[in-house]
Protein backbone atom coordinates (compact mmCIF):
# COMPACT_ATOMS: atom_id res chain seq x y z
CA UNK A 1 0.00 0.00 0.00
CA UNK A 2 1.49 3.66 -0.68
CA UNK A 3 0.48 7.08 0.59
CA UNK A 4 -2.39 8.52 -1.88
CA UNK A 5 -3.24 11.60 0.08
CA UNK A 6 -2.38 14.06 3.06
CA UNK A 7 -4.61 16.55 3.86
CA UNK A 8 -3.21 18.79 7.07
CA UNK A 9 -5.76 21.36 8.76
CA UNK A 10 -5.43 23.93 11.20
CA UNK A 11 -7.73 25.18 14.23
CA UNK A 12 -7.85 27.73 16.64
CA UNK A 13 -9.36 26.09 19.88
CA UNK A 14 -10.80 28.49 22.91
CA UNK A 15 -9.89 26.92 26.42
CA UNK A 16 -12.98 26.37 28.79
CA UNK A 17 -11.40 28.45 31.41
CA UNK A 18 -8.41 31.07 30.93
CA UNK A 19 -5.26 29.23 32.15
CA UNK A 20 -2.03 30.89 33.49
CA UNK A 21 1.77 29.68 33.63
CA UNK A 22 5.34 31.36 34.49
CA UNK A 23 5.91 31.52 31.05
CA UNK A 24 3.02 32.20 28.66
CA UNK A 25 1.30 34.42 30.94
CA UNK A 26 -2.71 33.91 31.11
CA UNK A 27 -3.75 31.42 27.96
CA UNK A 28 -6.66 31.69 25.96
CA UNK A 29 -6.94 29.58 23.55
CA UNK A 30 -5.18 26.78 21.84
CA UNK A 31 -4.16 25.70 18.59
CA UNK A 32 -4.72 22.34 17.11
CA UNK A 33 -2.91 21.05 13.71
CA UNK A 34 -4.30 17.88 12.46
CA UNK A 35 -2.54 15.25 9.83
CA UNK A 36 -4.87 12.62 7.55
CA UNK A 37 -3.11 10.27 5.80
CA UNK A 38 -4.90 7.65 3.00
CA UNK A 39 -3.61 4.97 1.39
CA UNK A 40 -3.74 3.47 -1.94
CA UNK A 41 -6.78 1.03 -0.53
CA UNK A 42 -8.52 3.72 1.25
CA UNK A 43 -7.42 3.38 4.85
CA UNK A 44 -6.31 6.70 6.82
CA UNK A 45 -4.45 7.39 9.51
CA UNK A 46 -4.97 10.48 11.34
CA UNK A 47 -2.09 12.73 13.99
CA UNK A 48 -2.25 15.95 15.12
CA UNK A 49 -0.37 18.28 17.51
CA UNK A 50 -0.98 21.21 19.55
CA UNK A 51 0.78 24.93 19.80
CA UNK A 52 -0.05 27.17 22.86
CA UNK A 53 -2.22 29.69 20.96
CA UNK A 54 0.73 30.69 18.09
CA UNK A 55 2.62 29.50 15.33
CA UNK A 56 -0.21 26.75 13.96
CA UNK A 57 0.02 28.26 10.30
CA UNK A 58 3.83 27.86 10.13
CA UNK A 59 3.40 24.26 11.13
CA UNK A 60 0.57 23.25 8.85
CA UNK A 61 2.52 24.85 5.83
CA UNK A 62 5.27 23.25 6.76
CA UNK A 63 3.23 19.82 6.86
CA UNK A 64 1.20 20.33 3.66
CA UNK A 65 3.84 22.00 1.30
CA UNK A 66 6.90 20.17 2.16
CA UNK A 67 6.50 17.37 3.92
CA UNK A 68 3.88 15.80 2.33
CA UNK A 69 4.97 15.69 -1.07
CA UNK A 70 8.42 13.38 0.40
CA UNK A 71 5.58 10.99 1.56
CA UNK A 72 3.31 10.89 -1.69
CA UNK A 73 3.77 7.73 -3.38
CA UNK A 74 6.04 6.08 -0.82
CA UNK A 75 5.20 2.69 1.13
CA UNK A 76 2.62 3.44 4.54
CA UNK A 77 4.19 1.08 6.66
CA UNK A 78 7.88 1.71 6.17
CA UNK A 79 7.74 4.12 9.20
CA UNK A 80 11.22 4.22 10.14
CA UNK A 81 12.44 5.28 6.49
CA UNK A 82 9.53 7.65 6.15
CA UNK A 83 10.74 10.00 9.22
CA UNK A 84 14.34 9.77 7.82
CA UNK A 85 13.02 10.88 4.62
CA UNK A 86 11.30 14.06 6.50
CA UNK A 87 14.72 14.72 8.63
CA UNK A 88 16.59 14.61 6.17
CA UNK A 89 14.58 16.12 3.43
CA UNK A 90 14.27 19.10 5.49
CA UNK A 91 17.17 18.86 7.50
CA UNK A 92 18.84 22.40 6.61
CA UNK A 93 16.22 24.09 7.67
CA UNK A 94 14.53 21.52 10.11
CA UNK A 95 16.12 19.25 13.05
CA UNK A 96 13.67 20.96 15.91
CA UNK A 97 11.12 24.17 16.16
CA UNK A 98 8.31 24.07 13.59
CA UNK A 99 9.81 21.03 11.82
CA UNK A 100 9.67 18.30 14.88
CA UNK A 101 5.86 19.65 15.61
CA UNK A 102 5.19 19.26 11.87
CA UNK A 103 6.78 15.91 11.68
CA UNK A 104 4.91 14.60 14.94
CA UNK A 105 1.57 15.36 13.44
CA UNK A 106 2.92 12.93 10.46
CA UNK A 107 4.43 10.30 12.31
CA UNK A 108 1.66 9.74 14.45
CA UNK A 109 -0.94 9.25 11.47
CA UNK A 110 1.40 6.97 9.84
CA UNK A 111 1.43 4.75 13.19
CA UNK A 112 -2.25 5.15 13.50
CA UNK A 113 -3.04 3.94 9.68
CA UNK A 114 -0.85 1.12 10.60
CA UNK A 115 -2.82 -0.07 13.25
CA UNK A 116 -5.71 0.67 11.65
CA UNK A 117 -4.71 -1.70 8.94
CA UNK A 118 -3.69 -4.29 11.28
CA UNK A 119 -6.60 -3.78 13.46
CA UNK A 120 -4.11 -3.69 16.37
CA UNK A 121 -4.45 -0.87 19.19
CA UNK A 122 -1.64 1.42 19.46
CA UNK A 123 -0.65 0.28 22.56
CA UNK A 124 0.34 -3.68 21.82
CA UNK A 125 1.74 -2.34 18.25
CA UNK A 126 4.37 -0.89 20.05
CA UNK A 127 5.12 -2.97 22.41
CA UNK A 128 2.22 -4.27 24.42
CA UNK A 129 3.63 -4.15 28.39
CA UNK A 130 1.00 -3.00 30.54
CA UNK A 131 -2.33 -1.18 29.23
CA UNK A 132 -3.08 0.78 32.65
CA UNK A 133 -0.98 3.59 33.35
CA UNK A 134 -1.52 6.24 35.85
CA UNK A 135 -1.87 9.51 35.16
CA UNK A 136 -2.18 12.89 37.13
CA UNK A 137 -3.99 16.17 36.47
CA UNK A 138 -1.80 18.84 35.18
CA UNK A 139 -2.66 22.11 36.38
CA UNK A 140 -2.41 25.28 34.44
CA UNK A 141 -3.27 27.30 37.67
CA UNK A 142 -0.28 29.88 38.59
CA UNK A 143 -2.43 32.99 38.69
CA UNK A 144 -5.58 31.19 40.45
CA UNK A 145 -5.85 32.36 43.86
CA UNK A 146 -5.92 29.86 46.38
CA UNK A 147 -10.02 28.84 46.73
CA UNK A 148 -9.96 28.62 42.95
CA UNK A 149 -6.73 26.66 43.20
CA UNK A 150 -7.63 24.29 45.70
CA UNK A 151 -11.53 24.13 43.95
CA UNK A 152 -9.84 23.09 40.77
CA UNK A 153 -8.21 20.36 42.27
CA UNK A 154 -11.46 18.91 44.10
CA UNK A 155 -12.84 18.82 41.10
CA UNK A 156 -9.79 16.66 39.68
CA UNK A 157 -10.02 14.87 42.58
CA UNK A 158 -14.23 13.83 42.04
CA UNK A 159 -12.91 12.94 38.15
CA UNK A 160 -10.82 10.19 39.50
CA UNK A 161 -7.47 11.98 39.74
CA UNK A 162 -5.01 10.48 42.32
CA UNK A 163 -2.04 12.50 41.65
CA UNK A 164 -2.06 16.46 41.15
CA UNK A 165 0.50 18.94 39.40
CA UNK A 166 0.28 22.91 40.12
CA UNK A 167 1.99 25.85 38.58
CA UNK A 168 4.92 27.45 41.07
CA UNK A 169 6.82 30.36 39.45
CA UNK A 170 5.29 33.91 40.63
CA UNK A 171 7.27 36.69 41.13
CA UNK A 172 7.94 35.95 45.19
CA UNK A 173 8.97 32.44 45.79
CA UNK A 174 7.57 32.92 49.65
CA UNK A 175 4.13 33.01 47.48
CA UNK A 176 5.04 29.93 45.95
CA UNK A 177 6.08 27.75 49.17
CA UNK A 178 2.96 29.52 50.86
CA UNK A 179 0.60 28.21 48.36
CA UNK A 180 2.23 24.17 47.72
CA UNK A 181 1.91 24.41 51.63
CA UNK A 182 -1.61 25.20 51.18
CA UNK A 183 -2.14 22.49 48.68
CA UNK A 184 -0.09 19.72 50.54
CA UNK A 185 -2.47 20.82 53.83
CA UNK A 186 -5.33 19.83 51.32
CA UNK A 187 -4.31 16.91 49.91
CA UNK A 188 -2.18 15.51 52.95
CA UNK A 189 1.01 14.25 53.54
CA UNK A 190 1.45 11.59 50.97
CA UNK A 191 -0.91 12.12 48.49
CA UNK A 192 1.73 12.68 45.08
CA UNK A 193 2.12 15.97 44.67
CA UNK A 194 4.05 18.24 41.72
CA UNK A 195 5.03 21.37 40.96
CA UNK A 196 5.95 22.89 37.28
CA UNK A 197 7.56 26.40 37.27
CA UNK A 198 7.85 26.46 33.15
CA UNK A 199 11.13 27.30 33.09
CA UNK A 200 10.78 30.32 35.31
CA UNK A 201 14.40 30.70 37.01
CA UNK A 202 17.81 31.21 36.57
CA UNK A 203 20.08 28.39 38.28
CA UNK A 204 20.91 29.49 41.13
CA UNK A 205 17.38 30.45 41.78
CA UNK A 206 16.47 27.20 40.70
CA UNK A 207 18.51 25.75 43.28
CA UNK A 208 17.08 27.82 45.96
CA UNK A 209 13.59 26.90 45.07
CA UNK A 210 13.73 23.59 45.35
CA UNK A 211 15.45 23.55 49.02
CA UNK A 212 12.62 25.48 49.62
CA UNK A 213 9.77 23.65 47.83
CA UNK A 214 11.33 20.20 48.79
CA UNK A 215 9.96 20.37 52.88
CA UNK A 216 6.56 20.15 51.25
CA UNK A 217 7.14 16.34 50.17
CA UNK A 218 7.30 17.01 46.47
CA UNK A 219 6.98 13.89 43.70
CA UNK A 220 8.87 16.19 41.28
CA UNK A 221 10.00 19.91 40.49
CA UNK A 222 9.59 20.47 36.49
CA UNK A 223 11.63 22.60 34.12
CA UNK A 224 13.27 24.61 37.04
CA UNK A 225 15.36 26.80 34.25
CA UNK A 226 15.40 26.53 30.29
CA UNK A 227 15.73 23.45 28.81
CA UNK A 228 19.20 24.32 27.06
CA UNK A 229 21.19 24.39 30.43
CA UNK A 230 22.00 20.82 30.57
CA UNK A 231 25.12 21.63 33.01
CA UNK A 232 22.43 23.53 34.86
CA UNK A 233 20.41 20.89 35.41
CA UNK A 234 22.90 18.91 36.45
CA UNK A 235 23.63 21.30 39.26
CA UNK A 236 19.92 21.73 40.40
CA UNK A 237 19.57 17.81 40.42
CA UNK A 238 22.82 17.62 42.73
CA UNK A 239 22.18 21.03 44.89
CA UNK A 240 18.49 20.68 45.23
CA UNK A 241 15.89 19.45 47.21
CA UNK A 242 13.60 17.85 44.71
CA UNK A 243 13.36 14.81 41.59
CA UNK A 244 13.51 17.10 38.26
CA UNK A 245 11.26 16.12 36.02
CA UNK A 246 12.19 17.59 32.06
CA UNK A 247 12.25 16.83 28.54
CA UNK A 248 8.93 18.80 27.07
CA UNK A 249 11.35 21.66 25.48
CA UNK A 250 13.42 18.88 24.09
CA UNK A 251 12.90 18.48 20.21
CA UNK A 252 15.29 15.66 19.66
CA UNK A 253 17.01 12.04 20.60
CA UNK A 254 20.29 13.80 21.07
CA UNK A 255 18.92 16.44 23.01
CA UNK A 256 17.68 14.02 25.87
CA UNK A 257 20.99 11.31 25.29
CA UNK A 258 23.14 15.00 26.22
CA UNK A 259 20.46 15.76 29.18
CA UNK A 260 20.53 11.90 30.61
CA UNK A 261 24.62 11.48 30.42
CA UNK A 262 24.65 15.32 32.42
CA UNK A 263 22.91 13.09 34.97
CA UNK A 264 19.99 16.38 34.67
CA UNK A 265 16.88 14.69 35.28
CA UNK A 266 15.44 12.07 37.07
CA UNK A 267 11.98 12.05 35.37
CA UNK A 268 12.71 12.49 31.15
CA UNK A 269 9.40 13.97 29.84
CA UNK A 270 9.10 13.84 26.02
CA UNK A 271 6.12 14.97 24.58
CA UNK A 272 5.40 13.07 21.24
CA UNK A 273 3.77 16.10 19.73
CA UNK A 274 6.72 17.83 19.62
CA UNK A 275 10.00 15.46 19.53
CA UNK A 276 9.03 14.22 16.35
CA UNK A 277 6.27 11.78 17.03
CA UNK A 278 6.11 8.58 18.05
CA UNK A 279 9.17 7.01 16.15
CA UNK A 280 11.56 9.10 18.11
CA UNK A 281 9.87 9.56 21.33
CA UNK A 282 10.22 5.64 21.51
CA UNK A 283 13.70 5.91 21.04
CA UNK A 284 13.97 8.66 23.68
CA UNK A 285 12.25 5.92 26.01
CA UNK A 286 14.59 2.69 25.66
CA UNK A 287 16.81 5.54 26.44
CA UNK A 288 16.05 6.33 29.65
CA UNK A 289 14.81 2.56 30.46
CA UNK A 290 18.92 2.22 29.90
CA UNK A 291 19.83 4.59 32.75
CA UNK A 292 17.24 3.11 34.74
CA UNK A 293 15.16 5.94 34.59
CA UNK A 294 11.29 6.07 35.03
CA UNK A 295 9.61 8.00 31.75
CA UNK A 296 6.32 10.77 32.26
CA UNK A 297 4.83 12.49 29.42
CA UNK A 298 3.50 16.00 28.35
CA UNK A 299 0.36 16.37 26.70
CA UNK A 300 -1.57 14.23 24.67
CA UNK A 301 -2.92 12.13 26.56
CA UNK A 302 -5.48 10.23 24.04
CA UNK A 303 -2.04 9.60 21.95
CA UNK A 304 0.47 8.82 24.70
CA UNK A 305 -1.80 6.73 26.59
CA UNK A 306 -0.73 4.48 24.59
CA UNK A 307 2.89 4.88 24.36
CA UNK A 308 3.81 4.95 28.12
CA UNK A 309 1.23 1.08 27.85
CA UNK A 310 3.96 0.20 25.76
CA UNK A 311 6.99 0.30 27.73
CA UNK A 312 8.29 -1.03 30.93
CA UNK A 313 9.48 1.87 32.42
CA UNK A 314 6.39 4.57 32.59
CA UNK A 315 5.83 6.57 35.30
CA UNK A 316 3.21 8.93 35.35
CA UNK A 317 0.59 10.05 32.27
CA UNK A 318 -0.33 14.07 32.41
CA UNK A 319 -4.04 15.04 31.09
CA UNK A 320 -4.20 18.23 30.16
CA UNK A 321 -7.12 20.58 30.88
CA UNK A 322 -7.25 21.93 26.98
CA UNK A 323 -10.65 21.29 26.32
CA UNK A 324 -9.86 18.87 23.42
CA UNK A 325 -12.03 16.11 25.15
CA UNK A 326 -15.12 17.97 23.78
CA UNK A 327 -13.96 17.22 20.45
CA UNK A 328 -13.19 13.47 20.24
CA UNK A 329 -15.78 11.20 20.18
CA UNK A 330 -14.77 8.94 23.38
CA UNK A 331 -11.93 10.50 25.63
CA UNK A 332 -9.64 9.06 28.05
CA UNK A 333 -11.96 8.01 31.17
CA UNK A 334 -9.90 8.16 34.77
CA UNK A 335 -10.61 5.85 37.41
CA UNK A 336 -9.20 5.71 40.78
CA UNK A 337 -5.94 7.27 39.02
CA UNK A 338 -5.64 5.31 36.42
CA UNK A 339 -5.99 5.47 32.45
CA UNK A 340 -6.43 2.43 30.33
CA UNK A 341 -5.39 2.58 27.00
CA UNK A 342 -7.97 1.83 24.48
CA UNK A 343 -8.34 -1.27 22.62
CA UNK A 344 -9.53 0.01 19.61
CA UNK A 345 -7.37 0.00 16.21
CA UNK A 346 -4.81 2.19 15.96
CA UNK A 347 -4.82 5.27 18.27
CA UNK A 348 -8.63 4.82 18.65
CA UNK A 349 -9.21 8.76 18.62
CA UNK A 350 -12.44 9.76 16.19
CA UNK A 351 -12.69 13.82 15.70
CA UNK A 352 -15.89 15.66 15.30
CA UNK A 353 -14.84 17.14 12.25
CA UNK A 354 -18.01 18.91 11.42
CA UNK A 355 -17.47 20.79 15.15
CA UNK A 356 -14.31 21.60 14.41
CA UNK A 357 -15.30 22.90 11.13
CA UNK A 358 -16.35 26.22 12.54
CA UNK A 359 -12.87 26.51 14.09
CA UNK A 360 -11.02 26.33 11.27
CA UNK A 361 -8.38 29.11 11.00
Amino acid sequence: MTIEDVRCDHYRIPLPVTLSDSTHGEITHFELITARIRDSDGAEGMGYTVTVGAGGSAVRALMQDDMAPLLIGEEADRIEHLWKRLWWGLHYVGREGVWAYSAAALDIALWDLKGRVLGTPLWRLLGGHDPEVRVYAGGIDLLFPIDQLLAQTQDNLDAGFRAIKMKVGRDRLREDVERVAEMRRFLGDDFPLMVDANMRWRVDEAIRASRALGEHNLYWLEEPTIPDDYAGFTRIVAEGGCPIATGENLRTLHQFQTLISAHGVDFPEPDVSNCGGITPWLKIAHLAEAHNLPLTTHGLHDVQVHLLAAIPNANYLEAHGFGLDRFIAAPLQIVDGLATAPERAGHGIEFDWAALERLRV
